[in-house]
């Protein structure tokens, strides 16, 4: 071999050598690079894999940290999931923490949080914390903008009636739902209209929860005087106990029908009783959207929407012109196998077509919205004069919408029943709904244009020769082809 070719091949192999040299260092910074400095590309139709920009907005006002507690036992598909759905909101923050309980090793914590689901997410900022059922962005997002909004929610529980107690332990009472409400950053306070004849102006929403003694008629007045002013109400009643609040019903349109609603076919379910009733499935509401578990009432009464015609007295018909109609819901419906019974609970009970007895469905959940007009500017006053929340250089809305919402049962939220099937996550909902914090972010979904590709036979048969036989065979004879040219050298 001449002295040429042989420099010749020492220079080839320095060079060969260099360049893997280079090579396997490039890809050691590259690797080194995607470790310190991870970036993602979401290559999907519509970023169906990245956050919305809803969302992001959201996570980056989070200035303290959050923790994200994932309820999910080793099933390593579904942990992988929250994962990956996680890890989006962890990527535009650092400040989220995901951490993993397995509630078969964590029985009695998992208990205290009031975990029922495997995948359950409770996402805690402070003190407070939010429960997450679905895994969906829709879901998470809307947890954190509840958990991240601003100002104090107080809540009133009218007392003096022998109302359920918002901190009481008695099965009767409702000291499960207030640690919930609390939890979620709402305050509570009891009010007896006796001793503070008006609702005071910080309170975003009055809960009148069962009274067993009539109220007085100067605060059933009260009471009204509020509504008519646009104050929030949660009205739970029972049957037979409209607690001299007829008046208020009426100015709601709303009928009590007489009996109490049954159901004979929950003995199916190993129920005894038939006066608990299943609710299954629910009317499309903002409140139920998200709520997909059975709930269950115990002791339901019945309740209907009257459309009334104005009096003939030329003074309420003047006065009824000027105020806002409501606009109004059902979310609450029995099954059709449902009826109000007026007789004793006892032997056997059957529905007595002819009677006052009405056959199901029956309505007993209703929402009522309508949107109260600011004659005179007078929240705009209060903000010029300082009185109100609004930030400066803003203006207060020169109208806002006032919301209530009425249930025929108040047992569902009891000590005793609150644990049964979706009724905590129904209370909440309601809460949430009554309070204007319901869902104040909605997160745009991202469709794809096309989720599946059709192919005829032809095609099939096609494509398995080329990747079968043709790219083979061409690979190979490229091969041959470089190997022959080399060997001519």
């Amino acid at each position: 071999m001449s002295q040429e070719a042989r420099r010749f091949r020492r220079r080839f192999r320095l060079q060969r050598a260099v360049s893997l040299t280079l090579f396997l260092g490039l890809v050691a910074l590259l690797a080194w690079l995607g470790h310190e400095h991870p970036r993602e590309f979401d290559w999907t139709y519509g970023g169906r894999n990245s956050l919305s920009a809803e969302s992001l907005r959201l996570v980056a006002r989070i200035q303290r940290p959050i923790r994200i507690v994932a309820w999910a036992r080793k099933d390593e598909r579904l942990r992988e999931r929250i994962r990956d759905l996680v890890g989006r909101y962890r990527r535009a923050n650092p400040r989220i923490a995901l951490h993993f309980m397995n509630p078969d090793l964590a029985p009695e914590e998992a208990r205290a949080e009031g975990v029922e689901f495997d995948g359950e997410l409770r996402i805690h900022l402070g003190q407070r914390s939010e429960r997450v059922t679905q895994l969906t962005e829709q879901a998470i997002t809307s947890a954190l903008q509840r958990l991240l909004r601003s100002g104090e929610t107080r809540v009133a529980f009218l007392t003096g009636h022998g109302e359920r107690d918002p901190l009481g332990q008695a099965n009767f009472d409702l000291g499960a739902f207030g640690e919930v409400l609390r939890k979620d950053g709402i305050q509570l306070q009891t009010l007896n209209l006796a001793v503070h004849p008006q609702v005071p102006r910080n309170v975003q929403l009055l809960v009148i929860a069962s009274p067993r003694a009539r109220l007085l008629p100067g605060e059933v007045a009260a009471v009204r005087k509020y509504v008519k002013h646009g104050g929030n109400l949660l009205w739970l009643t029972e049957p037979g106990q409209p607690a001299g609040l007829q008046p208020l019903a009426e100015d709601l349109g709303l009928e009590f029908l007489p009996g109490r609603v049954v159901d004979a076919m929950t003995a199916v379910f190993g129920i005894k009783s038939p006066e608990i009733v299943l609710v299954p499935r629910y009317p499309s509401h903002p409140i139920t959207r998200d709520l997909d578990l059975m709930t269950l009432f115990p002791g339901v009464q019945a309740l209907r929407r009257e459309t009334r015609e104005e009096t003939a007295d030329a003074r309420d018909r003047d006065a009824a012109s000027t105020e806002a109609r409501w606009q109004v819901r059902v979310f609450l419906r029995t099954l059709d196998r449902a009826w109000t019974e007026t007789g004793p609970l006892r032997g056997e009970i059957r529905f007595d077509p002819g009677t006052d007895e009405v056959a199901g469905p029956l309505d007993f959940g209703f929402a009522f919205t309508r949107t109260l007009e600011d004659p005179g500017g007078k929240a705009r006053k209060a903000a010029a004069k300082g009185q109100g929340k609004a930030e400066a250089g803003t203006e207060a809305p020169a109208s806002r919408t006032q919301r209530v919402v009425v249930i025929g049962d108040g047992d569902f939220l009891s000590n005793r029943y609150l644990g049964n099937g979706g009724n905590r996550d129904l209370g909440v909902n309601v809460v949430n709904w009554l309070v204007h914090a319901d869902t104040l972010i909605s997160v745009t979904p991202h469709p794809a244009p096309d989720q599946t590709l059709d192919l005829s036979r032809t095609a099939q048969s096609t494509i398995g020769v080329v990747f079968l036989f043709v790219l083979p065979g061409g690979l190979v004879l490229a091969g041959l082809w470089i190997w022959w040219r080399r060997r001519k050298r």
